[in-house]
C-alpha cells in the first residue's frame, strides 16, 4: 500500500517575502498540509464549513481571522462561498533592529489561531487599501504596507484580549449547546437528545436558543446537520447512502428528503453544483 505523506506548500515566489491577495472564492477538495518557513494571517469576511488547525476543528463563523505560524498543519472544507483575504510573510520582511515592535506583535500571534471579529469592527477597509498598495507600489509602499500590517496585528491583539477577558465569564448553557452541536452532531440531531446532556428539558433549550439567536433549538440543530451534510458531499467521494448513514439517517431516502427541502436541492446536483 502505497503511503501518504502530508503535503508541504510553499505559495511565496522565489525571493518574495510577502505578499497579499483576495481569498479564492471557490470550493474545492482540500487535505491537510502544511507551510514552508512564513506565517499566513487570514481574514474571512463570509463562507460556512470547517478549518481544521491541527487537531482543533473551527466552525467557520464570519467574520474572523486565522493566524498560522510556518509549519503548522491546517486544512479547509467550506460549504458556501469564501471571501476575504489572506496575507502570507516571512520573519525576514521586518528588519530585526528598528521593527522589533512590530515582530513582537505577530510573535504574539502564534497561540491565537482563531480572532473573532465583533460587529462594531470591521478591517475590510484597511485590507482593501493594503492590498492597493500592494498591487500599484512606490517608492513608499514598504513602508505604507509595513505601517499596515503593524495595525493590523496590534488589533487582532486586542480583539485577542477582549475574547479572553470574555471567556473568564461563567459558560452559559447557550454557549454550551453550541459546543455540543460541534461536538455532537451528526452523531445526535435531536433536541430531546442534546436537553439531557445538559440536564435541562428541551422547552427549557429552545426558550434559551431563541433569546439568544432568534431561533429554535430545533432550526440550529438542522442548520448544524446542513453544514455537516454539505462537507461529506463537498469533500469526499462517499455515496449518498454513506453520507446518510454517517449522518445518523436510518434511510437514505430519508436523508434526501431532508436535504431537498432545506436546499431545494438533491445532495447530488448540489454535488454537481461545484464539480461538474
Amino acid at each position: 500500500m502505497e503511503k501518504k505523506t502530508i503535503d508541504t506548500r510553499n505559495k511565496l515566489d522565489e525571493g518574495l517575502l510577502f505578499i497579499i491577495s483576495r481569498f479564492k472564492e471557490k470550493i474545492k477538495k482540500t487535505s491537510p498540509h502544511k507551510h514552508e518557513d512564513y506565517y499566513e494571517l487570514i481574514f474571512l469576511s463570509e463562507g460556512e464549513g470547517f478549518h481544521w488547525i491541527e487537531t482543533e476543528k473551527y466552525m467557520v463563523s464570519p467574520p474572523e481571522f486565522y493566524f498560522l505560524k510556518p509549519g503548522q498543519l491546517h486544512y479547509w472544507q467550506f460549504t458556501s462561498i469564501p471571501r476575504g483575504f489572506v496575507i502570507i510573510f516571512k520573519s525576514e520582511f521586518f528588519d530585526n533592529l528598528k521593527e522589533t515592535d512590530t515582530i513582537n506583535l505577530y510573535r504574539q500571534l502564534t497561540d491565537r489561531f482563531r480572532i473573532p471579529v465583533p460587529a462594531n469592527y470591521n478591517p475590510v477597509t484597511l485590507l482593501n487599501e493594503l492590498l492597493t498598495e500592494y498591487s500599484t507600489g512606490s517608492i513608499y509602499s514598504t513602508h505604507v504596507i509595513h505601517g499596515y500590517l503593524k495595525a493590523i496585528f496590534a488589533k487582532m491583539l486586542q480583539l485577542a484580549e477582549i475574547q479572553s477577558q470574555e471567556s473568564n465569564v461563567p459558560i452559559s448553557t447557550f454557549e454550551r449547546f453550541q459546543d455540543l452541536l460541534v461536538k455532537e452532531c451528526p452523531r445526535i440531531h435531536k433536541v430531546n437528545d442534546f436537553a439531557g446532556l445538559l440536564n435541562t428539558t428541551p422547552q427549557n433549550i429552545n426558550a434559551i436558543c431563541r433569546k439568544h439567536s432568534g431561533k429554535s433549538a430545533s432550526e440550529l440543530i438542522t442548520s448544524q446537520l446542513l453544514l455537516e451534510a454539505k462537507r461529506y458531499i463537498l469533500h469526499t467521494e462517499n455515496t449518498i447512502s454513506e453520507i446518510a448513514f454517517t449522518l445518523s439517517f436510518n434511510d437514505p431516502s430519508n436523508f434526501v428528503k431532508f436535504f431537498k427541502k432545506h436546499e431545494n436541492l438533491t445532495p447530488v446536483r448540489f454535488r454537481e453544483k461545484y464539480f461538474q
